[in-house]
């Protein structure tokens, strides 16, 4: 739905540095990772990680859908 829904690129500031996010992939463990690009370089960052700009860019509600999702399921498995 992230992939569908999410307007990319997108930019943000990550450690004060301005950053696209161009794309998301899913990692070994299933977890989502935000493409981010800057100056030619790429770096993975982990979805729940990313920190958003404001305004939002459009679809940004699944992120925050994706990210209340992974926070119950790290919860289900501490119980």
């Amino acid at each position: 739905m992230i992939e569908e829904n999410l307007v990319l690129p997108f930019t943000t500031q990550i450690l004060g540095v301005e950053v696209s996010v161009v794309d998301f992939e899913m990692d070994d463990d299933g977890t989502l990772k935000a493409i981010c690009k800057h100056g030619g370089k790429r770096q993975r960052i982990g979805l729940t990680d990313l920190p958003l700009p404001s305004p939002l860019p459009p679809g940004a509600q699944w992120i925050a859908a994706y990210r209340r999702w992974r926070r119950s399921r790290v919860h289900d498995d501490e119980e």
